[in-house]
């Protein structure tokens, strides 16, 4: 561990995706100190640079989070890993790769919920501003930012089929399917992917800034609780590998350690409901009742299909020599199955008539998993050719929670998911699987396909596709609003991310998110840092 000084200016806790950007912003003038601080290690595994080394890392637990959830009453979930980044780059050194900014609605509708400074026009620039797309400039992409945006290369057949049928449903073929001009539409997708190999926030925005002397990063220490003096938050009481330590900063403490941790740490300081922390074990500081509360998160479904032609699977690529060959590809030339995302197709579409945007999000890659006979390390790819497709309600209405259990930090968190416990969520749920089978069954895809083999064809009333989203979904890992902000004194922050009712603290992290984008969340939570970094430069000037 670097030698501390006795204060920051700032202090960050979480080197996750918004973290990464935080510490680049705010270290930038070289006017202000900052020290921040990950549970995890340094990003310096093999595995996070080659794309399809996620696999691996997920079932790591030096490199992840693994949070157990509950189930629900009356059977409504089943219990799931849910898996968050523990290292440089949090998630975005672990996940999938798929860059989606969401629809310029979602954030027209946070302004409209009385956040000023929110709307599409403001999150619209700083999503240019981040970003260096491969594509090149346009009124919807940004080049020269710090993070490197690719589209989908070595297009394969399969995929091409895919977009075809999907084209076959009425969705227009993108090029670009973040084109703000209107969500709808079919394509590959767009990764965090440079020259083969994943461009984490940690390699985007962490990696330039860590050579300012004014910027100390440590990793491998947890963060225990906050510390206070009298109604402010001064430091955080921290473990290391050496032991437990103190830090303490001047300006402000943030908080940038997601949708999960981030109220943990404030219920585990006294912050939060408080006949909840009594329960617990913690003395309430601060009740403040939404702590932990209205949290939504993706639930998705993984469908299956079996496919005719081993050729038009990536399978075999993953086992004996093939596999070896893929690596050795990988190795010198930066290419083949293992430089690709989780994904390579995509699809926004508009579930039934009368909605006014889409609200199904389908994904696709041409591989399939053993999901149906799992060992303990995980589905591994099936012998046999196939493709899956996973589809997901972009925008959840129904809320869960997260909380403490003991005034242990090591102790396990409560997580109710809560999952399609709305009409309007399993209304999508359900038609998601039904677009998804009327693709299946057009050409030129259906020339590909044998059969479904998840859920499988016998699923087939509204209750047996809800009961398959219990039994193989999954945790979209984009859970939002556990500290969300809004205009009212209910609201955890206001619309610059302080804290309601304590001094020198913010957050910046999904957690703040009062809806969910209508997509994968890495991309918007690395803008709304961006953003948020204007907001914290503005009221230090």
């Amino acid at each position: 561990m670097p030698p501390l000084a006795n204060h920051y200016d700032y202090l960050i806790i979480g080197a996750g995706s918004a973290g990464c950007v935080l510490a680049d912003r705010l270290s930038r003038s070289g006017k202000h100190s900052v020290l921040l601080i990950e549970a995890g290690p340094a990003d310096a595994s093999p595995l996070i640079r080659m794309p399809k080394g996620f696999g691996k890392l997920l079932h790591d637990p030096r490199h992840v989070w693994r949070f157990e959830a509950d189930t629900q009453p009356g059977g409504a979930n089943t219990p799931a890993t849910w898996h968050r980044g523990k290292t440089l780059g949090g998630s975005s050194s672990v996940n999938g790769m798929v860059y989606t900014r969401g629809d310029p609605s979602d954030y027209d509708a946070w302004e409209d919920l009385g956040l000023a400074g929110w709307n599409w026009a403001s999150m619209g620039r700083a999503f240019k501003a981040i970003e260096d797309h491969e594509l090149g400039e346009a009124e919807t992409r940004g080049v020269g930012g710090p993070l490197h945006v690719s589209p989908s290369r070595e297009p394969n057949a399969t995929c091409d089929a895919f977009i075809a049928a999907g084209a076959a449903m009425g969705l227009p073929v993108k090029t670009d399917l973040n084109d703000p001009s209107g969500q709808d539409g079919v394509g590959y997708a767009m990764r965090t992917i440079k020259n083969g190999a994943r461009f984490s926030a940690a390699e985007a925005f962490l990696k330039p800034a860590r050579r300012r002397s004014n910027l100390t990063v440590i990793t491998d220490t947890q963060i225990d609780r906050l510390l206070f003096e009298d109604n402010r938050v001064n430091g955080a009481a921290c473990r290391g590998p050496g032991g437990p330590f103190e830090v303490r900063c001047g300006r402000e403490v943030i908080l940038s350690a997601g949708a999960l941790n981030t109220p943990r740490i404030l219920q585990l300081s006294g912050v939060g409901p408080a006949e909840a922390l009594k329960a617990a074990g913690v003395q309430p500081r601060l009740g403040r009742e939404a702590v932990g509360q209205h949290m939504r998160e993706h639930r998705v479904l993984f469908m299956q299909f079996r496919l005719k032609d081993a050729r038009l699977s990536q399978n075999r690529q993953f086992s004996g020599l093939r596999l070896a060959g893929a690596v050795l590809q990988y190795a010198f030339l930066k290419r083949g199955v293992m430089a690709q995302a989780a994904y390579q197709a995509g699809a926004f579409l508009r579930s039934r008539p009368g909605l006014t945007r889409p609200d199904v999000q389908l994904l696709m890659g041409p591989f399939s998993l053993s999901l149906k006979d799992a060992g303990a390390e995980g589905p591994i790819p099936e012998a046999l050719p196939g493709l899956q497709c996973i589809t997901l309600p972009l925008r959840p209405t129904s809320e869960g929670d997260v909380a403490i259990r003991a005034p242990d930090p090591d102790a396990p968190m409560t997580i109710r998911p809560n999952y399609l416990s709305t009409d309007e969520d399993r209304i999508s749920a359900v038609a998601g699987v039904r677009f998804v089978r009327a693709m299946a069954a057009k050409a030129p895809l259906a020339e590909l396909i044998v059969d479904e083999t998840v859920p499988g064809a016998e699923m087939a009333t509204d209750d047996d596709i809800l009961t398959a989203y219990r039994l193989f979904g999954s945790p979209g890992y984009h859970a939002v609003g556990t500290c969300r902000m809004g205009p009212g004194d209910e609201a955890i922050t206001d619309s610059r991310l302080r804290v309601r009712g304590v001094g020198g603290l913010r957050i910046v992290d999904c957690s703040v998110m009062p809806t969910i984008p209508s997509g994968n969340t890495n991309g918007p939570v690395m803008a709304l840092a961006w953003r948020a970094a204007d907001l914290i430069l503005e009221d230090a000037a």
